[in-house]
């Protein structure tokens, strides 16, 4: 979907998997500032909207994802997992339950395959599951932002900020009152220096969440009766995910930033050597400069000097090997 908010001054509309809106409003760097002083919003409409109503929905949604849903408190944020039978991630939901409907956001496009999976799960469980991708829009209010919530939007509140599933004809009223406008760029440079993984940038079809970090935030490890859950119990117990997620320090000299698939390879054996991960998101950061997310295999040494293409590249550990 394509926002509105595209034709306010200097947006520059965004690009894969962000297309439709804004990737930056003319200042990447003060745009990153702001966020991270906790001002501005960030429009997130593009982002899939899905809820769940009816007497069953949190036992029922317990049975299917990966956290431990069945006694959510309403108003309390959490993030979960649909997970393959092998344990391969194929979903992630950014949840919140308001006492009768539980909302969930999910990738841009991500919420016909995703409904289609929960309906064939229905069964005789009292549940309706809707779409409502073209009534809700997404915006984020960073941590500290004293920025007031519009009474008909539901909020989901974590760490990092507050989400707000805004009415969508409420969306240029709302940036009208909640500026600055922050693009799409500033808030992925700041999820990157959190380690926090995305579905389809740090995941590929065989990612299991031991490799990013996702056990604790959205994997409950006292939980069973859900899809792929005897994977993520045996990796748990009885052995070490085959890749791990790293945190890269990029050399600033370079002009260009390593896309996303981009090899890893150990610096000592040059552009030529062995293909040892790939890069997964990459940002330029207002304080730390070039940074980026990588996959790599679990035994590449946490102390070795890696290449992202051809990109020097110092590692920080985010899942231990």
């Amino acid at each position: 979907m394509k926002s509105p908010l595209l034709s306010l001054p200097g947006a520059v509309p965004g690009e894969g998997p962000d297309e439709g809106v804004a990737a930056h409003y003319g200042d990447l760097f003060r745009e990153q500032r702001a966020l991270a002083d906790g001002t501005g919003f960030v429009d997130l409409s593009h982002r899939g909207v899905v809820t769940v109503t009816g007497a069953d929905r949190l036992s029922w949604l317990h049975l299917l994802l990966t956290q431990h849903v069945s006694e959510l408190p309403a108003g309390q944020a959490t993030e979960a997992l649909i997970l393959s039978a092998h344990g391969h991630i194929e979903h992630a939901l950014y949840l919140v339950d308001d006492g009768e409907t539980t909302w969930a956001h999910v990738e841009p496009g991500s919420q016909r395959e995703l409904i289609a999976y929960l309906e064939s799960m229905k069964f005789f469980y009292r549940v309706d599951i809707a779409d409502r991708t073209e009534d809700y829009a997404i915006v984020h209010l960073p941590a500290g932002s004293i920025t007031e919530a519009p009474e008909d939007a539901v909020v989901r509140e974590t760490p990092h900020g507050r989400d707000l599933f805004l009415p969508r004809e409420r969306l240029t009223e709302f940036a009208e009152a909640a500026g600055p406008p922050i693009g799409v760029l500033a808030y992925e440079a700041l999820r990157v220096e959190a380690h926090r993984p995305r579905l389809g940038l740090e995941t590929d079809h065989r990612t299991i969440p031991h490799e990013l970090g996702w056990i604790g935030t959205a994997v409950h490890l006292q939980k069973g009766c859900y899809r792929g859950q005897e994977t993520v119990a045996r990796v748990q117990n009885l052995g070490k995910p085959p890749r791990r997620l790293v945190f890269l320090h990029l050399d600033g000299s370079e002009v260009k930033l390593p896309g996303h698939g981009a090899p890893i390879r150990l610096a000592s054996e040059g552009e030529e050597g062995r293909q040892l991960g790939f890069v997964t998101s990459s940002a330029r950061h207002h304080e730390l400069g070039p940074i980026a997310l990588a996959l790599v295999k679990r035994n590449v040494p946490v102390d070795a000097a890696l290449i992202a293409d051809t990109t020097a590249a110092a590692q920080e550990v985010v899942v231990e090997p």
